[in-house]
């Protein structure tokens, strides 16, 4: 009961001052004694400082050692920053914890986790030692606009949408889309039966320069409604004509 609380405290640190730490560990039922050894522990940046604290023997000490010497050993040592106050989900966390930042220290945590190995156990799953974390999207957007890395998430100029005037006609729109993307075209077919106003303005969303419509009428000779979206002319063609007339 009293690591768990203990936790929440430790987790704190860099929130709180340490006077209102101590007199919280306090509280919690930890005497004076143990609230410096714990703090002076949790300060500590250097596992060669921790062994003099905890022992040589300590199976945590041991193990971080092994994930710093295989860190070097893969390359990424001087990516590792050794901190005894993360704390994470201890309660079902039973080895090391980590937590991700930028290089510089400028945002929160962009990721965290660790190991369980009594986690999928618990849910009916098989014993199963794991490493997992989760990070936060809002993080990973502010440090991409921060480094201008920031993808453009912007449509793509999509020259041709296909649409189709009623249900019925929704395959034979799809057969169109297929013959002018084998003929080399980009092709945006809607899914969706729309009115024009909204197939209107979905092609200017993706900077379309044709709207192929198939109509009830004109599909009754096997021709479809091609309209210029810059001219704003309008032609019936068939198959065939669209896409001589569509194609590079």
């Amino acid at each position: 009961e009293k690591f768990a609380q203990t936790c929440v405290l430790v987790d704190k640190l860099e929130k709180m001052p340490r006077e209102a730490i101590e007199k919280e560990m306090q509280a919690v039922g930890l005497e004076a004694p143990v609230v410096s050894r714990i703090l002076e522990v949790l300060q500590t940046k250097d596992l060669d400082a921790m062994q003099e604290l905890v022992g040589k023997e300590s199976k945590a000490l041991g193990e971080l050692r092994q994930l710093f010497d295989l860190a070097e050993a893969y390359g990424y040592k001087d990516w590792l920053v050794f901190d005894a106050s993360v704390v994470r989900g201890l309660a079902y966390y039973t080895g090391i914890v980590f937590e991700g930042f930028d290089r510089e220290g400028e945002f929160r945590a962009i990721c965290g986790g660790g190991r369980y190995d009594k986690l999928l156990e618990s849910f009916g799953g098989d014993s199963l030692p794991a490493v997992g974390f989760g990070f936060g999207d809002a993080v990973i957007a502010e440090l991409l606009m921060a480094k201008g890395k920031m993808p453009s998430f912007s449509f793509p100029n999509i020259p041709v949408v296909v649409s189709a005037f009623e249900t019925t006609l929704q395959p034979v729109a799809a057969k169109v889309a297929s013959k002018l993307r084998r003929a080399g075209l980009d092709v945006d077919l809607m899914l969706d039966v729309k009115k024009p106003k909204q197939i209107l303005k979905h092609t200017d969303r993706v900077g379309a320069e044709y709207w192929v419509n198939v109509a009830p009428t004109e599909w009754k000779d096997e021709r479809v409604v091609l309209k210029d979206l810059k001219s704003k002319d309008q032609t019936d063609l068939s198959m065939d004509e669209l896409v001589e007339k569509l194609a590079p």
